[in-house]
């Protein structure tokens, strides 16, 4: 009886789950490459992750400085009438 290998990289019936993808890298000996993408993957995580968050602390601060602003120009007007 022979025994059918199904090819690790077929996506026919999304039946590759996380530990068929581990049990192919330890397999071929790829710790390290499954390390790496592990890495790779939460190194690009945080970058996204942070990213995100400066361009919501810039966004705030824009609206912060258009406040003031609009406040400055408020109490201008205020000020050239006395």
């Amino acid at each position: 009886m022979q025994i059918k290998r199904r090819c690790p990289f077929a996506f026919n019936d999304k039946s590759l789950m996380m530990t068929d993808l581990i049990r192919i890298f330890t397999e071929r000996g790829d710790l390290a490459h499954l390390a790496l993408f592990l890495w790779a993957s939460a190194a690009s995580a945080a970058l996204l992750f942070t990213l995100r968050e400066l361009a919501s602390a810039s966004r705030r601060f824009d609206d912060f400085v258009r406040e003031l602003s609009r406040f400055n120009r408020r109490l201008s007007i205020f000020d050239k009438d006395q």
